[in-house]
């Protein structure tokens, strides 16, 4: 899903969280879940393909830490490809990703993770992507970045950082899981959509 950047975009990226940074905007993201939902009982985490999925595991082990509690926090991975707005339109072919969701997410609080926030058309899909599985309780949306041009109407209820940006700036996340490093990176697009919806 991510592209890796030119010599020349390393060279014009800046950086907007450190690792360190990262490792901190996580927790207290986590804390903030914790003042707002006393009970976490009925509590889920699904986290959005690819890099959404390791922030989620991540938020589920600090949720653990911070709570102490003996219940594991179900956490699972979603691949929204096919459920995507401009899946005919733009000849997608058929290479989701495996989905994996071990439990049922029916009358539970669902906390969807993703990494950045852009459109909203991503979140759309993975709500719709929800629904086929069953009927939660209530959904929650938490990203690292929020980096606004919003085409739907979708508002993160935890964010690490709001960053603004231009349309066409692309924001690249990497994590340690993933790309063998912590840090959240802006450099200018190549036309059309920037990184992140």
């Amino acid at each position: 899903m991510s592209e890796q950047p030119t010599s020349m975009d390393q060279q014009e990226e800046s950086t907007i969280l450190t690792g360190a940074k990262i490792g901190q905007t996580i927790t207290r993201m986590a804390h903030e879940i914790v003042e707002k939902n006393k009970d976490l009982n009925d509590f889920v985490i699904i986290g959005i393909k690819t890099r959404g999925a390791v922030l989620a595991q991540r938020l589920a082990k600090e949720l653990m830490g911070i709570t102490e509690s003996e219940r594991i926090i179900p956490v699972g991975a979603l691949d929204v490809s096919l459920y995507r707005d401009d899946f005919e339109r733009t000849g997608a072919q058929l290479t989701a990703e495996t989905t994996d969701i071990h439990f049922s997410i029916e009358d539970t609080t669902v906390l969807l993770v993703d990494d950045v926030l852009f459109t909203g058309r991503t979140i759309n899909a993975a709500i719709r992507a929800l629904f086929d599985m069953g009927r939660p309780r209530r959904i929650k949306l938490a990203v690292l970045i929020d980096r606004g041009h919003r085409e739907l109407p979708y508002r993160p209820d935890y964010c690490g950082k709001n960053v603004p940006t231009q349309y066409v700036e692309k924001i690249r996340v990497r994590l340690k899981e993933t790309d063998d490093r912590d840090v959240v990176l802006s450099g200018p697009g190549s036309g059309g959509r920037g990184k992140g919806e």
